[in-house]
């Protein structure tokens, strides 16, 4: 689960390297966030002379969560890490690669090209 305050690693090649949740883009009040929902976060830690620098604010989607996460077929599935992948307004990938594992309910929330950009899906 993420919420406000929480810090992510960055999983593709923006230039970004760490983030901080701001606030969870989610229907009801409760800020909680998990795989495959959208998040405001401000750039902790950049790599210079990239597009993207640090204290800048944009939007992302969780691709991994450290917490267990239920599938409906009873599987239990968790991360090492929490990432999120660096979105646009129409919620295409900013980056042109995704690094480490993704799961599988990015596919069920139309985030498809994601999804084929990166290298394993779990």
């Amino acid at each position: 689960m993420i919420q406000p305050q929480s810090y992510l690693n960055v999983a593709d090649n923006t230039g970004a390297r760490k983030l901080m949740c701001i606030r969870v883009i989610n229907k009801n009040k409760l800020q909680l966030a998990n795989i495959g929902m959208v998040i405001i976060a401000v750039v902790k830690e950049a790599l210079p002379n990239m597009s993207i620098k640090k204290s800048d604010i944009v939007r992302a989607v969780i691709v991994r969560t450290s917490k267990k996460i239920r599938r409906h077929n009873g599987m239990s599935i968790r991360f090492d890490d929490n990432a999120a992948v660096l979105i646009n307004k129409d919620g295409l990938p900013m980056g042109t690669r995704i690094f480490g594992p993704v799961a599988r309910e990015l596919r069920d929330k139309n985030f498809t090209k994601i999804v084929s950009l990166a290298p394993e899906v779990l």
